[in-house]
């Protein structure tokens, strides 16, 4: 009974994870009930409408309240949009509900860094304030809640991108408002992707809200394996790798030779795809347990052929929600927009400030500005920039989404340049039209040692960290001891071996694989998932890890 009053109340010590058991426990639970009301089409969207809310308060406590507003914040301007005649008045209550979101979003996530950018810029010492926890407090009476401190809501990101795309959806007729407020928080709240994703659109999930439920056979054994696949991904070739090699890399790259911190930038490759994939997975599996289909987030990314291609196959909701929500109508690759020019001009002179000071900031800021002049006399040079300059946004404002920080933003410049100069190394490739296993061997390759290196943007705690890790690489490579390394490490690298070499299998042998597990007898499946619970939970630490994309 204690165990059940632990799962069912906060804490913020043990919140529900999916490599938990307490999770199981909880959703064992939940699953028992919800099977003898499925069927039960409005009791049913409340049942996992309360569920979901339960769910993140176990995982984020009095921040549900956020989660509340945004949701009724959006269901009201959905249905304001779509009774509209007017469309002037269509697109300022979506721009209002934009507003809204990107507001709350900027709030919580970025205030120490837009903070931090204007006191690096004017030289000043601005302190960030909790005005919304001030304002509590003075209401309460009682100094409740850290006034110097913005603490991140867990999925933030991802459920406000989804009540932007519902709001959107309605403008642009591709769907019609939900009747119901507890359908609609059923929509923004949905537990197995609520706090890490996939990004679900309205235009994709609303229509099964009040569907019929039939589990199929082929689709429970389906949600099974997922489930189990994703739990491999996280806790064997996610966690293993990284507390047992990575993190200490990591902590201390000084400390290490630079082949070994070679080794733990592709090992990380690794552990961002098994802790990543391996959490969608397990949403997927779960969704589809309970009749609801989520979208497929990646597809064997680093099969990739060259960075566009990468961004085809990596966190697919994200790369698609920015493709028609943020780059189509900034103008696509068919011209920019003064957004455009303006965006990139003030995020050249800012990050070069931030990166080389004033001076060289600024004579990059007037060379840009010089191009921009330049467009507007040759059509080709401008046919060019215009092409390129929203890819460059969009990777950029999609490197900040993932964290509100300088390096996020420089790691995702450097994936807008890599996309941008495949576009034109193509067209003089000797063998770009090659289909030999030679030719597709090196472009994976070189992709993939691409994204790996500038991965440590992403991974570093800070400028100083990152360029503590170049220095070894560049003064301290020690391929004398290289060996040495592999042998002390053995363990590891053969789990990173495997890794990589399930991830590379075709697409046939996986799909036989699966197809093997979906037919096979109940008996044999519960085998294999004992199985696999075993070998993931001999592997794992004391320390239960969070996924990685619950900070964004």
């Amino acid at each position: 009974m204690n165990r059940l009053l632990d799962i069912f109340s906060f804490s913020e010590d043990f919140p529900l994870i999916f490599t938990q058991a307490n999770f199981w426990i909880f959703f064992a639970a939940i699953y028992f009930l919800y099977s003898l009301l499925y069927n039960k089409k409005a009791i049913r969207s409340a049942y996992l409408f309360a569920i979901s809310l339960l769910f993140y308060y176990k995982t984020s406590g009095l921040f549900i309240g956020i989660l509340l507003f945004s949701s009724v914040n959006d269901f009201f301007l959905g249905k304001a949009i779509y009774h509209s005649s007017s469309d002037l008045l269509k697109k300022a209550l979506v721009a209002f509900s934009v507003f809204i979101n990107l507001s709350t979003l900027s709030y919580f996530k970025y205030a120490y860094f837009f903070t931090e950018s204007y006191n690096n810029l004017f030289d000043t010492e601005y302190e960030v304030i909790n005005y919304l926890a001030q304002w509590a407090n003075t209401w309460g009476e009682i100094d409740y809640f850290t006034v110097d401190t913005i603490i991140l809501p867990v999925g933030i990101s991802f459920y406000t991108f989804q009540t932007i795309s519902y709001s959107v959806d309605i403008y642009r007729k591709q769907i019609k408002p939900l009747d119901s407020i507890i359908d609609f928080g059923f929509f923004v709240s949905f537990f197995p992707q609520l706090v890490a994703g996939p990004i679900v659109r309205a235009a994709d999930f609303v229509p099964q809200i009040r569907k019929e439920i039939n589990i199929t056979k082929a689709e429970f054994g389906t949600a099974t394996f997922m489930i189990l696949k994703g739990l491999i991904k996280k806790m064997l070739f996610a966690d293993f790798i990284a507390m047992n090699f990575m993190d200490r890399v990591f902590d201390m790259p000084e400390m290490f030779s630079g082949f070994t911190n070679i080794m733990a930038m592709i090992g990380y490759s690794l552990q961002i795809y098994g802790d990543f994939s391996g959490y969608t997975d397990i949403a997927i599996g779960l969704a589809l347990l309970m009749g609801y289909h989520l979208p497929v987030n990646f597809n064997s990314p680093y099969k990739a052929i060259h960075c566009g291609d990468f961004w085809k196959r990596w966190h697919i909701s994200l790369s698609s929600w920015l493709k028609d929500y943020l780059y189509i109508p900034i103008g696509g690759n068919r011209n920019g927009t003064v957004f455009s020019y303006v965006f990139v001009l003030l995020f050249i002179f800012l990050g070069s400030f931030v990166a080389f000071g004033y001076m060289i900031a600024f004579f990059i800021a007037v060379g840009f500005a010089v191009l921009l002049i330049i467009t507007l006399f040759s059509k080709i040079l401008a046919w060019h920039f215009n092409r390129n300059i929203n890819i460059m946004i969009t990777m950029l404002i999609g490197g900040l989404w993932h964290g509100a920080s300088w390096k996020f933003v420089i790691w995702g410049g450097l994936n807008g340049l890599g996309v941008v100069t495949y576009k034109y190394w193509r067209r003089i490739s000797p063998y770009e039209d090659s289909n030999t296993w030679i030719a597709t061997l090196w472009k994976i390759t070189f992709t993939f040692i691409f994204i790996t290196f500038t991965r440590i943007y992403f991974r570093g705690n800070s400028m100083d960290h990152i360029d503590r890790f170049y220095q070894s690489v560049m003064t301290n490579m020690d391929w004398v001891n290289a060996l040495a390394v592999l042998y002390e490490y053995r363990a590891v690298f053969i789990v990173m071996l495997i890794g990589y070499i399930t991830h590379w299998l075709p697409y046939k042998t996986k799909g036989w694989l699966e197809n093997q597990f979906i037919e096979s007898h109940i008996i044999i499946k519960g085998v294999i998932a004992t199985v696999v619970a075993i070998i993931c939970y001999q592997t794992y630490a004391a320390d239960f890890q969070p996924f990685i994309y619950f900070q964004f």
